[in-house]
């Protein structure tokens, strides 16, 4: 009879223990497959272990003493959460993004469902999961039934435009060719993209296949999900954090046994068991909220490419403001190919964008957070019924106090930055770590009581906009307009989003008043005015990606406006009222903004010219965080000389420049390789042979979007 081992990954977050761990398979020992949570013996302990890839071997071949000092595993604790793809998947990111394995497995398992090995006093205990009381589950049906068609077919009785009927034919090809090919459908706010991925679903779902679409967790709105719904029927599951643990574990459930064949979710619903998966849209793909910010630190985008070259599935991606990496990836590599959606779908124009030099504002005596220009299309739109939205890139009150006395400004003293001002309460708020404090009456530093609230929060705004609206409406008689303001304030409790927007959408004249979570995603026809109170927040960042992410935000919210029958209107008001950015995106100018960018980039020596990895370094004690990056920093020097050779960069060690967060002191080590280059090759190896030190945590974040 054959012997069989097994390859596990331990869940044991330890970065001595990140490899693959070989077991004997018993005999007696049944359900042992790749995917399988198991129980195992690990030195003088029990730890949990999921199975990588089972190996047979013949006896004949094998000599008996190979085998002795193997340990057996002890048991099988569930049925298989993921299959050799979803292996091989994990053995990637955790290269690609120098992650630990047990943390990568963790992607593939549902939320709360796996099990567990705690110790109580001396003795390593099993944990498992509370069984759940089962639920009657239909068989798994066909992947689009009759009357699910017949639906899709009346929903799809309308003409396409060209662009529209374009984009679905080459991804309908790129599904049927199922070589794991790249549709990047670039298409203007109001283009009807949702439609075009629509219809490209139906063709997968005709095939036998399954799909999945990612959208900005912000966008996950009744709107949204409910197209796919009334499209698809109940053969739609929907993942996001704001779910509880068990409603994500059902609807995981339902796709693994084939229930369910469409998901629509936030980042990690990439990862559902979807079997034979034909199709992974994308929407907005140039957001930052598919890049994730704790290990492993993927992006969607790069780990769903990947995926469809392994599986043959297409990959989607759609957006207005697709990102620069994304174009130029569509001119060098032919297997991306791009389509463009260069009008509205309703045959609207695009909203004219005007811009408004707040500084001249100033100079002309205005003191006023809003120009006047757009206090008076702001009185216009509601006067005559309609909606606006107004833009604010912020949360708080004021971005910061000021004494005008010594010049002392509250920070938070386990971050290195400014407290945030919020009137509500007249507290102090760390935005990164969340504290509160009292905000004084008078300077603690020289008992000044002049302190000064500088730049504008979104409370502020809304309560400018409250008297400005008020003091209008009791000069001119009209009726006051509701103001709806959504931040992460106003946001944090479960179906806010949906309240908020309900009350927004309502018949009659409305103001919504928000931060980044309102540029993108929303479709209300009545809104005729978008107001961009302050256009430069992005551009003052330390960043690479600033002057990218102010033209993305500008001409992404200016498609708020005009999307029904009533024409919209647009203005940006900024003290950099010259800024290649802001003046590109206005005159929806993607060429020129590009052409003022690309130099930059390619001059010093940023992506998509390069790939970045960012070595990060942070804890409690400040000399040993930079002893231990000045260290790393010499090992990636050396690596670089003995293996890499030239065309790698060590920029060195230096502070981050948010240099202390909730209590750490943060260092980083910046690498830059030439583009489509293996960066891990280099990362891996100075990580992974570095000494485990108590006080200091490191981690790689590659390909970060972020460099603060």
């Amino acid at each position: 009879m054959p012997m069989r081992t097994a390859s596990v990954v331990l869940d044991i977050q330890t970065q001595s223990l990140d490899s693959l761990y070989t077991y004997v398979v018993p005999d007696e020992l049944t359900g042992v497959q790749v995917g399988c949570a198991v129980l195992v013996e690990f030195g003088a302990r029990r730890a949990i272990g999921y199975i990588m890839e089972v190996i047979e071997h013949d006896e004949a071949d094998v000599a008996p003493e190979s085998f002795a000092k193997l340990k057996p595993l002890l048991q099988v604790l569930s049925a298989s959460y993921f299959d050799e793809d979803g292996a091989a998947l994990i053995q990637f990111i955790a290269h690609e993004y120098v992650a630990p394995l047990s943390s990568c497995v963790h992607l593939l398992t549902p939320v709360g469902r796996a099990p567990k090995v705690v110790k109580r006093g001396d003795v390593w205990e099993l944990q498992k999961p509370a069984r759940r009381r089962k639920k009657h589950v239909a068989e798994p049906e066909p992947p689009l039934d009759e009357d699910i068609a017949e639906a899709a077919e009346a929903r799809e009785a309308f003409d396409l435009t060209d662009g529209q009927a374009k984009a679905i034919e080459v991804i309908q090809g790129c599904i049927d060719r199922c070589a794991g090919e790249v549709a990047v459908i670039d298409g203007v706010t109001g283009s009807g993209k949702t439609e075009v991925y629509l219809r490209a679903i139906r063709h997968a779902l005709e095939l036998g296949r399954g799909a999945i679409v990612l959208v900005p967790e912000i966008a996950l709105t009744p709107q949204t999900v409910s197209r796919f719904e009334d499209r698809f029927g109940d053969t739609v599951a929907v993942m996001h954090s704001r779910m509880t643990g068990a409603e994500r574990y059902d609807q995981w459930e339902a796709v693994r046994i084939g229930r369910k064949r469409v998901v629509v979710g936030a980042r990690s619903a990439l990862f559902c068991p979807m079997p034979s998966l034909g199709l992974v849209v994308i929407d907005e793909e140039h957001e930052s909220t598919y890049k994730q910010e704790s290990a492993p630190r993927y992006h969607a985008r790069d780990v769903a490419a990947w995926m469809a070259q392994r599986t043959g599935a297409a990959l989607v991606l759609g957006s207005a403001t697709p990102s620069i990496e994304t174009l130029c990836r569509t001119k060098v590599d032919d297997s991306w190919h791009r389509v463009s959606l260069p009008a509205r779908a309703n045959g609207k124009p695009m909203p004219d964008v005007r811009i408004l030099d707040m500084a001249r504002e100033f100079g002309h005596g205005s003191r006023s957070m809003f120009a006047k220009e757009l206090q008076n299309q702001l009185f216009a739109a509601t006067d005559a019924g309609h909606k606006a939205v107004l833009l604010l890139n912020q949360r708080g009150f004021a971005n910061f106090l000021l004494c005008r006395e010594c010049g002392y400004v509250p920070e938070c003293d386990t971050c290195s930055v400014s407290l945030t001002y919020h009137e509500v309460g007249r507290k102090l708020v760390c935005h990164h770590c969340g504290k509160e404090t009292t905000a004084p009456v008078t300077c603690p530093v020289c008992g000044s009581p002049y302190l000064k609230k500088f730049g504008a929060g979104t409370q502020r705004v809304e309560m400018e906009l409250r008297r400005l609206l008020r003091e209008h409406c009791e000069a001119s008689g009209a009726t006051m307009p509701r103001i709806v303001r959504m931040d992460s304030d106003t946001t944090s409790t479960r179906d806010a989003h949906e309240k908020l927007l309900a009350e927004f959408g309502a018949p009659g004249a409305a103001v919504l008043l928000g931060t980044q979570m309102i540029a993108k995603g929303l479709d209300f026809d009545e809104v005729v005015l978008v107001g961009v109170i302050n256009a430069d927040t992005q551009l003052r960042l330390p960043d690479f990606r600033s002057a990218e992410r102010t033209f993305d935000l500008v001409e992404q919210v200016a498609g708020r406006a005009g999307r029904g029958k009533l024409d919209g209107l647009v203005l940006v008001q900024t003290y950099m009222h010259d800024a290649t950015a802001i003046r590109a995106a206005a005159a929806y100018d993607r060429g020129r903004f590009l052409r003022d960018e690309l130099p930059k980039r390619k001059m010093l020596g940023y992506p998509p010219y390069a790939r970045l990895a960012n070595i990060l370094v942070w804890g409690a004690d400040e000399a040993e965080v930079r002893t231990e990056a000045m260290k790393l920093s010499e090992r990636v020097n050396e690596t670089i000389v003995d293996i890499m050779g030239p065309g790698w960069q060590n920029l060195g060690a230096a502070p981050c420049a948010i240099d202390k967060l909730r209590g750490q002191h943060r260092w980083h080590i910046l690498i830059k390789a030439p583009a489509g280059s293996d960066i891990s090759k280099l990362a891996e190896p100075v990580i992974r042979k570095r000494k485990a030190n108590k006080k200091v945590n490191v981690a790689v974040d590659v390909d970060p979007y972020s460099l603060l």
